[in-house]
């Protein structure tokens, strides 16, 4: 399938691997790229050094094009932006800020710039600094979230821009894809599905819960600090919700979870830790290799869009 997307960053498949903090290392962006999509470190709030050798060790495992993930409130953003630029990775996704600062260095190394936006605000906000491409991501996402659903946000942000569009948010197989690709999505960006993978770091636990879920077993945690984070329903999470309609403050609901998605994602701790996830972790029902993923879910949606 040949799509702006895949003619832009020089991939088979339209598929991006979301930037996910502590799953989204190199092993996994490698295999992804492998496949034929474009695997994506998460740089989360790792220092630089770390990131650095994250990249040094993905080009190690494949020679196809790879990016990293900036989370531009972290207090090492403007190490790692000097990072990538150096290393010449060849795209970066930002999140949770305006990469705007950053722009001009990027650019100028060659590298593709693709922020995440949950708004059409947003999204024309971007296009505006240079971004080459926008995800647009709906809240049926795992992690942060924004307020508008995948169906509602990605046509409205195809109509106000100009650069193509990849969708994320409720994604994990074919019929997704291609309902993406007449929602007038150039490209979808998945995350949770990659979680559920060989090659991923997550604890055998945490995906474990993942393919045990049912379409209602997600919850949003957060709403009332204005942060809302989603992620499957344990103990964790219900105390959270408790704590929450008592009216709790920051400090005490930041205590709560300070280190839980570590926790989850390297111990194994399901119970209190948080796994975050979408609303599509239903849909899986096993895990596989990044490269079956990628062939079941490319051969489903050109069947589909080919009917």
């Amino acid at each position: 399938m040949t799509t702006e997307i895949t003619k832009l960053f020089g991939i088979e498949h339209p598929i991006f691997q979301g930037g996910m903090a502590w799953a989204a290392e190199h092993k996994l962006a490698a295999a992804v790229s492998n496949a034929g999509g474009l695997g994506i470190i998460g740089a989360a709030n790792a220092p630089a050094d770390v990131i650095r050798q994250e990249i040094k060790n993905c080009k190690e495992l494949t020679d196809k094009p790879f990016g990293v993930n900036v989370m531009l409130l972290s207090p090492y953003a403007e190490e790692v932006a000097q990072v990538v630029t150096e290393e010449k990775v060849a795209m970066v996704t930002t999140g949770a800020g305006n990469p705007a600062k950053y722009m001009k260095m990027w650019k100028e190394a060659g590298i593709k710039v693709v922020p995440v936006v949950a708004s059409v605000a947003l999204a024309k906000m971007m296009q505006k600094t240079g971004a080459d491409a926008v995800v647009a991501e709906g809240t049926e996402s795992g992690g942060h979230i924004g307020s508008a659903t995948t169906m509602t946000l990605v046509p409205q942000v195809v109509d106000a821009v100009d650069i193509p569009v990849i969708a994320a948010g409720g994604i994990a197989d074919g019929r997704g894809v291609a309902a993406a690709f007449m929602l007038g999505a150039q490209g979808v960006q998945m995350g949770t599905r990659f979680c559920a993978s060989e090659e991923c770091i997550c604890h055998d636990e945490y995906k474990h819960k993942i393919v045990k879920s049912k379409d209602i077993d997600s919850v949003v945690t957060g709403a009332s600090t204005g942060h809302p984070i989603r992620s499957l329903r344990n103990q964790m999470t219900r105390e959270y919700l408790r704590l929450e309609q008592e009216g709790a403050g920051f400090e005490e609901l930041e205590k709560l979870t300070l280190g839980s998605l570590r926790n989850a994602v390297i111990d194994g701790d399901v119970k209190n830790g948080t796994v975050m996830a979408g609303q599509i972790a239903g849909l899986i029902k096993d895990v596989k290799s990044c490269d079956e993923i990628v062939k079941e879910i490319m051969a489903q949606a050109e069947s589909l869009l080919g009917h």
